[in-house]
């Protein structure tokens, strides 16, 4: 019901959301930014209470359709979820686009607190089982979403008919990649649940969690780049900055994966049950999947300003079918590992389709001599290290942990950090021992 819930938001949002973003910075009149958000506002906010309403009203029926079972009250509460998930995330974008971030934290974190809390008081307390995980979630979101629509009360309003009709034709476009999108999410596990086992797909599904932070990373820069990537009124400086930006989030995202490569035995063995050591054969390729869906972000901001949005759906259908490929030629031979290498090969495809189909509407000179770099330092330490060092002990544990810390001083000594850069660095670790020595 939470993939219903997810993959239902992207349907009944429309692109709203994105075109929202996208829209707000060509127009920097705060009256017609106003009419914008409004307009958005209001129309999700419609279209979501009509799908919410009849999704409660069908809810026996739609339960026997997707959970086999006549469980009307999970259905509800997934409705709850549809209305509350979709709207919080465009109240979430006004915060943005404003850049009122301790706003944003502020609700952010409110949301985390009364979701554990209601969570645990109607599963663990009230043994409410499923009913109770999906009320735990949307209902703190729905309370979210409240007092976030009275601070922002300014958001409601007429709508604006020239308005709608130009984000439906940006945002209509996105959806299905958006849902292609959403698909390689869950298909790996659900293959490996049809074709392999439910162990295997277990294992699989805690390798994926346990490469949080890769994904943490990757949230984070998908909700912090849009508003940046359309701020920039100027094309020149708008490429420079995107080419930028694609060198500093390989080079950071490459020593995450390379953490968690050279270190997840210990991480799994830390966090998880022996059973469920396996896991860690797939954590180094779901982090580096999920990193590699970070960069086809950034192609995706090319084609939002450019405005030609119809190019997402190719790449993404492409990666879908690549990913269900492998799936079908890696899982039988490499178990778990090959779940996560097809996840590769579906971004890597994905990633290659939508430059060719992009590279056109809007240049971007990315630094492709330091993105090699990048690569081949921090990923032939990781694989040096990987091939040679103890798999287990605290011996292997030091001596991967040394190679990790070898990569920044590595990329420093071959020039891949500029003079510039490498002054900023020196005032950021100083003004950080100044914090720590305060702080002490």
């Amino acid at each position: 019901m939470l993939t219903v819930v997810i993959l239902g938001s992207i349907v009944v949002r429309g692109g709203i959301g994105e075109a929202f973003v996208r829209f707000h910075f060509l127009d920097a009149d705060p009256a017609r930014r106003r009419r914008l958000a409004r307009t958005a506002t209001g129309v999700l906010l419609a279209s979501t209470t009509v799908a919410a309403g009849l999704m409660a009203l069908f809810a026996s029926p739609v339960s026997e359709l997707v959970l086999g079972a006549d469980r009307p009250d999970v259905v509800r509460a997934a409705a709850l979820g549809l209305w509350a998930f979709t709207n919080l995330e465009l109240a979430y974008a006004l915060l943005r686009v404003e850049e009122r971030a301790r706003e944003y934290a502020t609700a952010a974190l409110v949301n985390v607190a009364l979701t554990v809390g209601l969570t645990l008081w109607l599963v663990v307390v009230r043994d409410e089982g499923a009913l109770g995980l999906l009320v735990g979630n949307f209902g703190a979101s729905a309370i979210v979403l409240v007092g976030l629509w009275i601070r922002l009360r300014d958001a409601f309003g007429p709508l604006d008919g020239a308005m709608l009709g130009r984000m439906l034709r940006f945002g209509l476009p996105t959806v299905p990649a958006e849902v292609s999108v959403f698909a390689l999410f869950f298909i790996d596990r659900l293959y490996l649940y049809r074709v392999a086992s439910e162990a295997e797909a277990g294992l699989y599904s805690l390798s994926i969690k346990l490469a949080a932070v890769v994904i943490f990373t990757v949230r984070a820069f998908q909700y912090a780049w849009p508003p940046l990537a359309y701020s920039i009124a100027d094309d020149a400086e708008a490429g420079r900055v995107y080419a930028r930006i694609t060198t500093y989030y390989v080079a950071f995202t490459g020593l995450v994966v390379a953490g968690l490569t050279l270190l997840g035995r210990w991480v799994v063995r830390l966090l998880a049950a022996p059973d469920f050591f396996p896991a860690h054969e797939a954590l180094p390729w779901v982090g580096l999947g999920w990193a590699l869906y970070g960069l086809f972000l950034v192609l995706v901001a090319m084609a939002g300003r450019a405005q030609v949005t119809v190019r997402n759906f190719p790449a993404a259908l492409c990666g879908l079918a690549a990913n269900v490929a492998a799936l079908a030629l890696l899982v039988g031979p490499l178990g778990i590992a090959g779940a996560g290498i097809a996840l590769c090969v579906a971004y890597a495809v994905m990633l290659a389709v939508m430059y060719a189909l992009t590279r056109s509407l809007f240049h971007v000179a990315f630094e492709w001599g330091r993105l090699a770099l990048a690569v081949g330092v921090i990923g032939g330490l990781t694989v040096a290290a990987e091939l040679l060092a103890p798999t287990e002990g605290a011996g292997g544990f030091a001596l991967r942990l040394l190679a990790l810390a070898a990569m920044l001083p590595a990329l420093a000594a071959t020039g891949f950090l500029r003079p510039g850069e490498l002054a900023a660095a020196r005032r950021l670790g100083e003004r950080m021992r100044r914090r720590s020595r305060v702080a002490a």
